[in-house]
């Protein structure tokens, strides 16, 4: 199409005229069918190529961008964006590879009793354990690898990992672990877990999984189903993030829930924001009714600690009881209190590349 370089609004109308028009619904034997677009758009002006292969490729780039952008829209094509898809690209093959040569690695976050301070429990984080992608957080690479199809990979050679892992632990300790929304999807999800229960010799009452509000406002009755299969097999099962998504009190009531866990985002200030501490209050409350016992997430300061312990019996994790650590230096720490039972397996932090911690995403891992 040509066009002013001086009246690119011009292309603008066409485009958008164009979305309309393919957005109106369409008529399909006795269905109606819905249709979006996304368009990139591409000029040949100034310095840009003349090329058609070029400006083809530059129009495609745009194209995913409107994509990511949440589709039924138009982008114009502008040199970052293709540095940006390099860049993701890179990081689309990194984590492939980092899957097959096994290096992400779980970190365990210690889950404390808020009211006496016993340590109760981990929560398994994922951590991507390799030089060169120092600074890589889970907030990254996590929603990376649900996009291109590898996070069921990834989750479970964690999930495998921990258990042995956690099996030399005392008892009484449980481990947490997220699952994506992604691998709730999956209907074999439930039995490739309890294989990995099996093989590892855990005990399925020490695990408790972790879904997002996210999950129920998509695929409520997939989750149902997956949630009473998974209780079944004694897998204990905590809503997490509560507060942050679209969970309803009928989901509450009807899907059978463990736990909750309040999100991050309502705890961390809770000590100096009147509203986050009547938000939180509601919530243990809420929960106190429906019989559900409370963990609350980024507790990072005493303050914090006191105004919960003062909202009655509950767990509490954060940077204020310690960082995540590497399954060697959790061995390490159990083992000073007479919490474990196993020697160590995990070769001394000398012997291993330990870089920085990888955050929980919101979460699988």
């Amino acid at each position: 199409m040509p066009f002013d370089p001086q009246q690119p609004e011009r292309v603008d109308v066409v485009a958008l005229n164009i979305l309309k028009t393919i957005s109106s619904p369409l008529s399909v034997e006795e269905s109606s069918c819905d249709v979006t677009a996304s368009i990139g758009i591409a000029q040949t002006c100034g310095t840009s190529p003349t090329s058609a292969e070029q400006v083809i490729h530059e129009a495609d780039i745009a194209m995913y961008q409107a994509k990511k952008a949440g589709r039924n829209r138009y982008s114009w094509f502008n040199p970052a964006m293709e540095s940006e898809l390099r860049i993701r690209s890179d990081l689309e093959n990194s984590i492939r590879k980092a899957i097959a040569e096994g290096e992400f690695v779980p970190y365990y976050q210690q889950q404390v009793d808020i009211e006496t301070g016993d340590l109760v429990g981990f929560e398994m984080l994922a951590h991507w354990q390799a030089p060169h992608m120092n600074g890589i957080t889970a907030e990254v690479f996590i929603p990376v690898a649900e996009e291109i199809g590898a996070i069921a990979a990834l989750s479970e050679s964690l999930i495998r990992t921990a258990l042995n892992d956690a099996k030399q632990w005392d008892p009484r300790l449980v481990l947490s672990v997220n699952i994506s929304p992604v691998q709730l999807r999956d209907p074999w999800f439930s039995q490739k877990l309890l294989h990995m229960l099996i093989e590892s010799g855990f005990p399925p009452e020490r695990l408790e999984i972790e879904i997002t509000e996210s999950c129920l406002h998509d695929q409520i009755g997939t989750v149902r189903s997956m949630i009473t299969s998974l209780k079944n097999q004694g897998i204990r099962i905590s809503l997490d993030d509560f507060g942050s998504g679209y969970s309803s009190l009928t989901q509450l009531r009807s899907l059978p829930f463990d736990q909750l866990k309040i999100d991050r985002s309502f705890v961390t200030g809770l000590a100096d924001d009147e509203a986050n501490r009547k938000l939180v209050e509601a919530i243990v409350s809420l929960a106190k009714g429906l019989n559900l016992p409370v963990t609350a997430e980024g507790i990072e300061s005493e303050p914090v600690h006191q105004v919960l312990r003062s909202m009655g019996a509950m767990k509490g994790q954060g940077f204020l009881y310690g960082k995540p650590q590497s399954a060697w230096e959790t061995s390490a720490m159990l083992a000073e209190r007479n919490l474990l039972i196993a020697p160590m397996e995990h070769p001394a932090p000398d012997d291993r590349a330990h870089r920085s911690l990888m955050p929980k995403h919101g979460q699988a891992g």
